[in-house]
């Protein structure tokens, strides 16, 4: 069975690595605390479970299962069934990957199933093996733990992809290219697959805080209640991050809209200085004998002096209607969000009708 084991019984003494018949025997006794975490629980460990535990067919195929399931709560009866999203850390990708964590819920057992490593059951494994303190609380607190940890193990990853926005929007302005397109869409993924995790399990945390779950007792609620206004804080913090996300890409395209709108505007200048010397050369390039222009001595450096002529007064004209930036007085550079004070006190003096103080 590719499980750990631990077992607190009610004299104090906790025991680690049980086997199958130690784990049957703390089960059948009905007293401590029995915590079972299975990481890929394979057919063998669905039988177990079935058979020794009475775990709920349906609920043992999803632990099974390598597809996906929404974060929902069961009641059994004798147990709950609960399913929790977290972020798979161990995963290196570049969109974000969501990890599973099911939990069977007892008056006496915990039972906990995830197909991937996960670092916050491995730190309360670490707790327990230390001094068994998550369980000493009872079934409902330990419950807790796992779940709090595994949320509250999503801010750092919340905290990255802010930091991520903020780049892609000053890579946005200052310099957009292919790869700012993708590492937009690359972040609206992620936060599109954290969104499709965390707003269901809000709701799920919310009907547990509500109470109604036997296995959970009143002392336990105020902390699901905790848990719940985390994952509405991450789920506003994601939003915002998705917000930001579609403003980047809309600057984006409009980024690249504006470069090529000046290649354009590049190209009717180009053309525009070019038309009237296709012009002049077109017509003293024909071949008819009589053009007196011909049989001028300076004819040919009285046409260059027209060609500069025309050159200079287009690209006047371009200049005058605003088409070249260069050879302008910059505008002032735009500054913070900063008031004066002066202006702040005058502004609140003219608000509360308070008399301005006079300046010596």
């Amino acid at each position: 069975m590719s499980c750990r084991a631990y077992y607190l019984s009610p004299e104090g003494p906790l025991h680690q690595d049980l086997s199958k018949e130690e784990i049957r025997n703390a089960y059948q006794s009905r007293q401590g605390l029995l915590w079972i975490d299975i990481c890929e629980t394979t057919q063998e460990d669905g039988e177990f479970l079935e058979k020794e535990l009475g775990l709920h067919h349906l609920a043992v195929e999803d632990c099974i299962s390598p597809d996906i399931h929404p974060p929902k709560i069961d009641d059994f009866g004798d147990y709950v069934f609960i399913i929790v999203h977290g972020i798979n850390h161990a995963a290196e990708t570049e969109i974000v990957e969501t990890a599973e964590l099911a939990i069977f819920l007892g008056s006496h057992f915990v039972v906990s199933n995830h197909n991937c490593s996960l670092y916050s059951v491995e730190a309360i494994r670490q707790l327990v093996a230390e001094d068994g303190r998550p369980m000493r609380r009872g079934a409902d607190f330990l419950t807790y733990a796992l779940i709090d940890t595994l949320i509250d193990n999503v801010m750092p990853t919340i905290d990255r992809m802010s930091d991520v926005a903020e780049e892609i929007e000053e890579e946005t302005i200052r310099n957009p290219q292919q790869e700012t397109l993708e590492a937009i869409l690359k972040l609206k993924r992620s936060t599109l697959r954290i969104h499709r995790v965390m707003a269901p399990q809000r709701e799920v945390l919310n009907r547990i805080s509500r109470g109604g779950f036997p296995q959970i007792t009143g002392d336990a609620l105020m902390y699901y209640r905790d848990i719940y206004d985390h994952l509405v804080r991450i789920e506003d913090l994601n939003q915002t991050i998705r917000d930001r996300s579609d403003n980047a890409l809309n600057t984006y395209l409009s980024s690249i809209a504006n470069r090529q709108n000046e290649v354009m505007k590049t190209l009717a200048v180009v053309a525009a200085i070019f038309m009237p010397l296709t012009l002049l050369a077109g017509i003293y390039g024909m071949n008819f004998e009589n053009m007196p222009e011909l049989k001028w001595s300076w004819g040919y450096f009285a046409i260059l002096g027209l060609m500069g002529v025309v050159i200079v007064s287009v690209m006047w004209r371009f200049w005058a209607s605003n088409w070249f930036t260069w050879g302008r007085r910059r505008v002032r550079r735009i500054g913070l969000f900063v008031v004066e004070p002066e202006k702040l006190i005058g502004s609140m003096g003219r608000l509360t009708g308070w008399p301005r103080r006079r300046t010596q």
